[in-house]
């Protein structure tokens, strides 16, 4: 079962997210990507209360993703990708951003916190933070 309603138009904006954010990681950085946006959208808490669904996620402003503001974001997406963001929507799960909320990539090295969130590893160029199961129980799931 879906952990979020969608479309297909929703998979799609998903796919093209993650590829716009982590191409340059692989697979598995995009699916750590559409890890954190989905539970973005499950949340309830901290940032993003006020998301209902991936088209909210996606679009969030302010707090929302770079790549919206990229013209690679535009791109139609690939059926490759689209594939992707569906098992992301099915609940796959990658360990670091099990349960994460945001993740960046530094110049350097993972800050130990970011936005009051305590680091919880990195894949490749992307630091990934993650809140308390008290804060944000949902993401636990």
């Amino acid at each position: 079962m879906a952990l979020v309603a969608h479309t297909e138009n929703d998979i799609a904006l998903l796919a093209r997210l993650m590829r716009a954010e982590a191409e340059g990681d692989g697979e598995l950085g995009m699916l750590m990507v559409g890890n954190t946006g989905i539970n973005r959208v499950i949340s309830n808490c901290l940032d993003f209360t006020q998301l209902r669904n991936i088209n909210d996620m996606v679009y969030q402003s302010p707090g929302g993703f770079e790549a919206t503001q990229k013209g690679y974001f535009y791109q139609r997406a690939r059926e490759s990708d689209k594939r992707l963001a569906r098992r992301i929507i099915q609940g796959e799960r990658q360990h670091p951003a099990t349960n994460s909320l945001w993740f960046f990539m530094p110049a350097g090295d993972c800050p130990a916190q970011w936005y009051d969130q305590w680091n919880v590893g990195r894949f490749k160029s992307h630091c990934f933070y993650a809140p308390t199961q008290e804060d944000c129980p949902r993401v636990y799931r």
